[in-house]
């Protein structure tokens, strides 16, 4: 058994990942230790070798290496497949044949920070699973293995485009695509794949950079797009796409530059999906428009409402067997033709193909669909010892007087229209909603939500449209 580490902090283990400031939280210390525990709880389920990838952060390469030393004390063998997107990374599971693994990245979050995401079988750990890794080092549980683990380096950057190539066909329409990396993983697999299944591709800054030096990787943000929105229509393109740091989540912007909510995007899949597969269950992240639930009602899904959270989501599609499933912030899964875990090129494949079988423009598809007046997802900043707090007061005096929805925080129903407040599962941030029939009824919700949380002790902010 190995020491207690008393300089790993409890608050870095989170919902679904291990997310942290790099230089301060994640020291090499921590992630040593984060990896050996993380060893002993795999060595226990009879687990012995594990890929491990990175981001192009610049913390990325030491936390790397630390997390890789860790696992080897523990007596697990590593297979290091390099700089990858986290996609690339969950199909490393499949394509060695392990179960488990860990992907370096701080994803869509400020350059400062990185985190951890941990596999178990052939999808990453959540909730009390990340927990327990937290205790094995607290209680000085970690397991030092009879042999140090070897470590062996494999690149799968062909094989994954190859296999992402496999997996669609375009329609005769050609289409014209501006790809957007954000100097993150995605200009090393995007434009490749895209050109390999017959698109015309233009690039906007493909080489991964941690510094991040045009904008930073979050294509779900309208600040971070001005580029893309530019691009797509200065080369008349039918569509342009956008990857985070990671390249988990999917940003698209229309042939006139507008950007597409998440929401929207999702029902733009369900209807090719849900003709295909009537009756399928619909799981609709309560951050969406209540418009996606009725719309994909009327294509004859049964719709039910789901918690945020990509590996929440991932485990909720496998208890219910469906074949689709996304959240607003733009991580898509595809269980129908895929894997089921969060890979934005898919997403952007099978857009592709979409757009490619149909006469009409992506902005004429968006334009059919329902639109109510809306804010953005607006994340403020709230301690974490206070906004779990928030969240339930709110909660609470809702459940009073009003309907509804608890499945993740709070989804407040109105005659008209709906708010949500929920906590952020990786930042000490509270994350709000607001949706109306009209714009009169969405200024009424927006100002009896701001009045709720200021009742609940929570900060002030403002809606972001």
């Amino acid at each position: 058994m190995s020491d207690f580490h008393p300089e790993v902090p409890s608050h870095i283990f989170r919902e679904y990942d291990i997310r942290g400031i790099a230089d301060a939280e994640l020291t090499s210390g921590t992630v040593v230790a984060i990896g050996q525990a993380y060893g002993t709880y795999l060595s226990d389920l009879g687990i012995f070798e594990v890929t491990v990838g990175g981001d192009a952060r610049l913390s990325t390469p030491r936390i790397k290496a630390d997390i890789i030393d860790g696992l080897t004390r523990a007596g697990v063998s590593v297979i290091d497949i390099g700089m990858v997107a986290s996609p690339t990374f969950y199909w490393s599971l499949y394509h060695f044949g392990v179960d488990g693994g860990v992907m370096v990245t701080g994803s869509h979050n400020p350059p400062e920070f990185n985190g951890l995401k941990l596999a178990q079988g052939k999808s990453t750990i959540w909730g009390d699973d990340i927990q327990e890794i937290y205790r094995i080092i607290r209680d000085g549980r970690m397991e030092v293995g009879e042999t140090r683990g070897a470590i062996r380096t494999e690149d799968v950057n062909q094989a994954y485009i190859d296999m992402l190539v496999s997996k669609i066909d375009l329609g005769p329409r050609k289409l014209k695509v501006v790809l957007d990396s954000g100097n993150g993983t995605g200009g090393i697999f995007a434009p490749a794949f895209a050109r390999a299944i017959g698109a015309e591709v233009i690039e906007l800054y493909s080489e991964p950079d941690g510094h991040f030096p045009n904008h930073h990787p979050d294509p779900t943000k309208r600040e971070y797009l001005p580029d893309l929105m530019a691009a797509v229509l200065k080369n008349g393109a039918d569509i342009g796409i956008g990857f985070d740091g990671d390249s988990d989540r999917i940003g698209v912007v229309d042939d006139k530059g507008g950007m597409l909510f998440g929401d929207q995007l999702m029902l733009i899949f369900w209807q090719e999906i849900l003709p295909r597969h009537p009756g399928a269950t619909v799981i609709v992240e309560v951050k969406s428009s209540m418009m996606l639930f009725e719309e994909t009602e009327k294509l004859g899904g049964k719709p039910m409402w789901w918690k945020s959270g990509h590996s929440l989501v991932k485990a909720k599609m496998r208890e219910e067997d469906a074949l689709f499933s996304g959240e607003v912030s733009g991580h898509m899964f595809f269980a129908d033709e895929f894997y089921g875990f969060d890979d934005a090129f898919y997403a952007a494949g099978r857009l592709l193909r979409i757009l490619s079988n149909t006469d009409k423009k992506l902005s004429e598809i968006v334009e059919a669909m329902p639109h109510y007046p809306s804010t953005a997802e607006t994340r403020f900043d709230c301690p974490d010892e206070l906004k779990f707090e928030v969240v339930e007061r709110v909660k609470n005096a809702a459940i009073a007087d009003m309907q509804t929805i608890t499945v993740d925080g709070v989804r407040i129903v109105h005659d008209n229209g709906w708010s949500l407040l929920r906590s952020s599962n990786t930042q000490p941030v509270l994350v709000a909603r607001c949706e109306g029939r009209t714009q009169a009824d969405l200024d009424a919700i927006c100002d009896d939500m701001k009045k709720r949380i200021r009742a609940a002790g929570g900060p002030d902010f403002e809606w972001e449209y």
